[in-house]
């Protein structure tokens, strides 16, 4: 039979939860790391509590300071912001664990004084030898050896040159705790020894500086990836100790995400282009749709819905409602989503929006003029409803803001013979125009290749769309002649008629 959960695990409810966001600055973030994040800020909102966000920075050799910075700029640009924690401070400082060491020091030398914790000499060969004598697995791994050692052995390891780890005793019982997502978990007696804590060298370890961090922070809800779950039980032990040595008075509940798979039934790996939050960001992904899609690796708003906005996600949004099993990354549902979130936008939002990757595209420079912007703003009514990443606005605006065109070689190659003349009856229809708007050119250009031509719209228009835009695809063709105007427009169908020609 199982035991039950520590009777000191938190039952924090409303303003009083508080959950953490702790990653370590290596890489780039990804896309698991920022549902994790999401997950956390949208159980905190939900709940009128705080989101912690510090940094695991001890690994010297790893982290960066460009990787922190590109985490900062990721959550800054989804909107993710935080209560507490690096950057905006709180009455825990420092966020950093390379500037805690005084406090994990403190908490450990409370441990020692409770005997909760003790020195261990035992190498590993000296672990695997006792393990082969007493006809143990090595697989088990350390034996407790140490923990009754004499003064007299310690003093005696020690003139040997050795230095000690540290190790936390660990009850002989059953560990339990009701997980938020999966329910109640049991970790049978003996699934583990007593573990190291302190490197021999003197320095802590993830499984201690973790635990004690969200101790000294007060964190009552510890919400992550399921990778993160064989841990559990050691955190909960120590937590325990913690309790006992008077560094906190609870235990957290935790709470453990579902993996998010790439191909086949692999985890997504931080390798793969899917899983670069910034790669998404480049190829015209807007926060809203993102986040949108993120927010389904793992849950759901309703069984027929999938699109919904950010305050209707911290609205509905809690821990024991995200399914266990593995979301799948779908990069299609993810673009056609983010579609449906730029349809959303207000148009001068969307506007404003294209600006940047119609310059990463080579159309705008640094510093637009006003009559760029005036034409972005112009054009956007004639792309919001066709796009599904901003990425695209290059290839279906670009044309407006260049007069040296570049035709796209299967566009022309489709033309039929008769384009010329359509081309130049084109020219011929719209010269006389004195109003130059959509209405008065589709009314000409009907009028010429429709009923004087009789050709059936298709064919129609085919020749004077690739002229004004090089593609056979283009926003709507009579729309884009009037942005262009009038004398750019009649050049365009004149430049093209002697290639065609040619």
């Amino acid at each position: 039979m199982s035991s039950a959960p520590d009777p000191r695990t938190t039952t924090a409810t409303g303003s009083d939860v508080r959950v953490r966001f702790c990653p370590s600055p290596t890489g780039l973030p990804h896309v698991g790391l920022i549902r994790t994040a999401l997950f956390n800020w949208g159980f905190a909102r939900h709940h009128g509590g705080k989101l912690v966000f510090r940094i695991e920075d001890t690994d010297a050799n790893r982290d960066s300071q460009e990787s922190y910075d590109q985490l900062i700029d990721a959550l800054t640009w989804l909107g993710i912001d935080w209560d507490e924690g690096v950057e905006v401070g709180g009455p825990h400082e420092p966020y950093r664990q390379s500037e805690r060491h005084g406090l994990y020091r403190e908490a450990l030398d409370k441990l020692l004084e409770k005997g909760l914790v003790y020195e261990s000499f035992s190498t590993a060969e000296e672990i695997d030898a006792r393990n082969e004598a007493n006809g143990r697995a090595k697989q088990q791994g350390y034996d407790n050896f140490d923990r009754d050692l004499t003064d007299e052995q310690k003093a005696a390891f020690r003139a040997e040159g050795r230095k000690p780890a540290l190790r936390l005793k660990v009850p002989d019982e059953d560990i339990t705790y009701d997980d938020l997502v999966r329910g109640e978990v049991t970790f049978p007696a003996g699934s583990f020894t007593d573990f190291v804590i302190v490197r021999p060298n003197g320095i802590p370890l993830y499984t201690f500086v973790n635990p004690v961090d969200d101790a000294l922070m007060g964190i009552t809800h510890v919400l992550r990836g399921e990778d993160l779950m064989p841990s559990t039980p050691r955190q909960i032990v120590l937590y325990s100790a913690l309790i006992d040595a008077g560094v906190t008075s609870f235990v957290p509940r935790f709470g453990h995400m579902p993996l998010v798979l790439g191909d086949g039934n692999k985890k997504l790996s931080k390798r793969d282009p899917r899983a670069d939050l910034f790669l998404q960001r480049d190829k015209g992904f807007v926060r809203e749709g993102l986040l949108n899609y993120l927010s389904l690796l793992g849950w759901s708003i309703a069984p027929d819905r999938d699109v919904f906005s950010l305050d209707e996600f911290v609205a509905a949004f809690d821990i024991t409602d995200v399914n266990p099993n593995p979301a799948r990354f779908d990069q299609k549902k993810a673009e056609s989503i983010n579609g449906d979130h730029i349809r959303l936008l207000e148009l001068d939002d969307f506007a404003g929006r294209l600006v940047p990757y119609l310059q990463q595209a080579g159309a705008l420079g640094e510093t637009p003029s006003a009559d760029e912007l005036a034409l972005v703003a112009a054009a956007a009514p004639l792309v919001k409803e066709r796009m599904q990443l901003l990425g695209e606005v290059g290839d279906m605006l670009g044309f407006l803001f260049t007069d040296e065109l570049a035709y796209d070689d299967d566009a022309v190659a489709k033309l039929t013979d008769d384009a010329p003349r359509v081309l130049q009856a084109s020219i011929d229809a719209l010269t006389p125009l004195e109003a130059f708007d959509a209405e008065s050119i589709q009314g000409a250009l009907s009028a010429a290749l429709i009923e004087g031509l009789e050709l059936k719209p298709r064919v129609a228009y085919a020749s004077p769309r690739v002229a004004i835009s090089g593609r056979r695809v283009s926003p709507p063709l009579f729309e884009s002649m009037e942005l262009l105007g009038k004398q750019r427009t009649l050049a365009r169908l004149a430049t093209l008629i002697p290639r065609l020609a040619g």
